[in-house]
């Protein structure tokens, strides 16, 4: 492993690997590796990496976990190439904020070069990093040039004292035995988004609500209750005359946990915290949702509070569970006097904190440092299309797409329980509002049901006719599989499984979306 830090200091570039006046490296290595810098003056980092030689073969599966919840994450075959943003015209860049969703506005995309972030593997390597608190892990599977090249996600900060760069394993075994299974239970649930997404009122939800019953243990309210994205206590009282609270007690009454959306890191250009607090937020736009948004700058104390009092805000009333979305958006584009892992894992704790006793799905979050949270969405938002319109499919990585989230819920199955309970999305079974095929409605719920521990729909499952309650039941009956595996050859993924006391193997067409029995 070579190991090499750059730095300036008074404008001046400095270049080191071992010793140097201004910095002291302590390493160690064994069956973790770990790399510590002490600053002995002010200094700003600019890169810090370890490079290791490994002969990729042709074809070999990589496994790239991307930046976010949504970013496509799966196995590569060496000489695929990751999505780059910047080869499209930049106005439309620009337009729709593509770059604010993902990493490429500040980690370079180089031709030849897969990088994802703290876990990956190869055939013959395993990559694992314990560092996701202090400094993001970005591993560059360099397939052109043969080696690997590890980047601790430090380039600008500004130090002043002592940072972890790296503290990683290759031991696959050891590094998940730091990591044992949790006690997560597995929810079933309802959610208003992926039928009337935000165009939902207190008769529509009380419409829904009536009809949801046994097995179901959750419903929830998702976007479209409030009257601004940011504005989070100020519900809309045109939509919902009555407000949250008697809603509430009504889910509660049907023996229900109570659960609401909302985006506590992003509010679009037209809501009142934006007009009254622009300070707040990043200067830049992390998205084109709504009226285009900006993420909150969780360095701001007052921002920060005020995200608590809106989080109590519905505690108070009463909410059981908390569907906290757009969490990337707390990421700085730019790095300071903190990296942006400590900036994202101190703001999720926050919010951990002040919401102590409650069920929290993160969403569109970070991965590791999402422990916190009791569950997390580990792909893109389900398409009423199986891969969106054919546009979409050359836009950012972070796109609404059925056919990636079906592929991250495969390839990040083995997060579920030891960091958090994996949330897949939606599963749909309805005929109506939606283009998928039978075969790909059955797919999305089986896979769903064996490698999460969240299932939700916004079907109204009182409609099913037989045929999809049988479909539906066996969905619940696989969440007991035990065993399960998957491996990816070419376009499939065999996946294998045992339920009561039967191996089934199945495989998975992903260009096509339908399983087959092998």
């Amino acid at each position: 492993m070579d190991f090499e830090l750059i730095y300036s200091l008074n404008g001046e570039r400095h270049t080191v690997s071992s010793t140097d006046e201004n910095v002291e490296i302590k390493a160690d290595s064994g069956k973790r590796t770990t790399v510590t810098v002490t600053a002995k003056v002010p200094i700003t980092l600019l890169s810090a990496t370890i490079t290791m030689p490994y002969s990729y073969r042709k074809n070999e599966p990589i496994f790239v976990n991307g930046y976010q919840s949504w970013t496509d994450t799966k196995e590569f075959l060496a000489g695929e190439s990751l999505k780059d943003i910047r080869k499209l015209p930049k106005f439309l860049v620009n337009a729709f904020a593509f770059d604010g969703y993902g990493d490429s506005g500040f980690k370079d995309y180089k031709k030849g070069v897969l990088h994802g972030y703290d876990i990956s593997y190869a055939e013959n390597i395993f990559i694992g990093s314990f560092n996701y608190h202090e400094a993001y892990l970005i591993i560059n599977h360099d397939v052109k040039s043969n080696q690997i090249i590890l980047e601790s996600d430090v380039a600008g900060l500004k130090l002043e004292g002592s940072i972890c760069l790296f503290d990683f394993t290759t031991d696959r075994d050891y590094y998940f035995s730091k990591f044992p299974e949790k006690p997560i239970r597995n929810i079933l649930g309802y959610t208003s988004w992926y039928n009337y997404y935000e165009n939902i009122n207190e008769e529509k939800i009380l419409a829904n609500l009536s009809a949801v019953g046994e097995p179901f243990e959750l419903f929830q309210i998702d976007d479209g209750y409030e009257t601004a994205v940011g504005d989070w206590m100020s519900v809309d009282s045109e939509k919902f005359p009555n407000g949250l609270e008697p809603i509430v007690k009504k889910i509660h009454e049907k023996g229900l946990k109570a659960g609401i959306w909302l985006a506590p890191f992003a509010a679009e250009s037209e809501s009142e915290v934006y007009k009254a607090h622009p300070d707040w937020f990043f200067s830049y736009r992390s998205g084109s949702n709504w009226s285009g948004f900006y993420g909150l700058d969780s360095e701001n104390e007052e921002a920060m509070k005020y995200v608590e009092k809106c989080l109590k805000f519905y505690s108070d009333m009463g909410f059981d569970f908390f569907k906290l979305d757009f969490l990337y958006a707390v990421n700085p584009r730019i790095i300071g006097s903190k990296t942006r892992a400590q900036i994202s894992s101190e703001a999720y704790s926050r919010i951990r904190k002040a919401l102590p006793d409650k069920l929290i799905l993160g969403c569109g979050g970070m991965i590791l440092i999402s422990e916190c949270f009791d569950y997390l969405r580990i792909g893109p938002d389900v398409s009423l299309k199986f891969d969106d319109v054919w546009y979409m499919k050359f836009m950012h990585r972070e796109r609404i797409s059925t056919k990636v989230t079906i592929q991250n819920t495969i390839y990040r199955s083995f997060l579920d329980k030891r960091f958090f309970g994996c949330d897949p999305d939606v599963f749909i079974l309805r005929d109506d509002n939606n283009s998928l095929t039978d075969k790909q409605k059955e797919a999305l719920i089986t896979i769903n049901a064996l490698f999460g521990s969240v299932m939700m729909t916004s079907d109204n499952v009182g409609d099913y006719d037989n045929e999809k309650k049988t479909l539906f039941e066996k969905a619940l009956n696989l969440r007991n599989a035990t065993d399960k595996s998957y491996c990816r050859v070419g376009d499939f993924v065999e996946i294998s499984y045992k339920l009561e006391g039967k191996t089934h193997n199945l495989k998975y067409d992903t260009k096509r979306g339908i399983l087959y029995e092998r």
